[in-house]
């Protein structure tokens, strides 16, 4: 478990550069998480480190295998200065442990939801998964473990949660990218959906 995260935070700061901050979470019954922060510009992200320790288990299999199975860590980006963004660690946190404590495999297209703002103020309570492969690099690990892989956080408002759960993330994905929407802007409106 030490090895993987010491391979996943390598990999995170050759992509990402040196953390400026950390912060550890844990919650009873699940292993350590910690959010890591990168500044980049005008562009903080967040970065969890502990999801990936273990693989990711299909709540149906009636024994989880130990070695085997798909891995992932979270990754924000917001730009910087506009909200109080920092207090996204505890729900980064959250979302980095539901694989442990639900049993949920999280993959590009999810939807994840915290149940409040993600950050105070903030008009998104969820995230799109989206595709890894594209800040940073997949972690190949050896064989029999599957990759690490690194995947976005788009935050959703409340319309584009409940749009995209009938029309499907791709969908979603292309009305942002229609619209022009900075998906990184912490202030956003939502995008018209009509």
């Amino acid at each position: 478990m030490g090895e993987v995260l010491a391979l996943v935070e390598a990999r995170l700061r050759s992509a990402l550069g040196e953390p400026d901050a950390r912060a550890a979470v844990t919650f009873v019954g699940t292993d350590r998480i910690e959010v890591l922060r990168f500044i980049d510009g005008d562009i903080v992200r967040y970065a969890t480190l502990g999801m990936s320790a273990q693989p990711m288990t299909d709540p149906k299999d009636v024994l989880a295998d130990p070695v085997k199975g798909p891995r992932a860590e979270l990754v924000l980006s917001v730009r910087a200065g506009l909200a109080d963004t920092d207090k996204v660690l505890r729900p980064l946190a959250v979302l980095a442990s539901s694989p442990q404590v639900e049993g949920v495999i999280v993959a590009p297209g999810n939807s994840m939801d915290v149940g409040g703002p993600l950050w105070p103020s903030a008009p998104f309570s969820s995230v799109l998964v989206a595709e890894s492969g594209g800040l940073v690099e997949d972690l190949e690990l050896d064989s029999p473990m599957d990759p690490v892989r690194f995947l976005p956080l788009l935050p959703m408002t409340q319309n584009e949660a409940a749009w995209k759960r009938v029309h499907g993330a791709a969908q979603l994905q292309e009305r942002w990218l229609t619209q022009g929407t900075d998906l990184r802007d912490p202030l956003r409106r939502s995008v018209p959906l009509a």
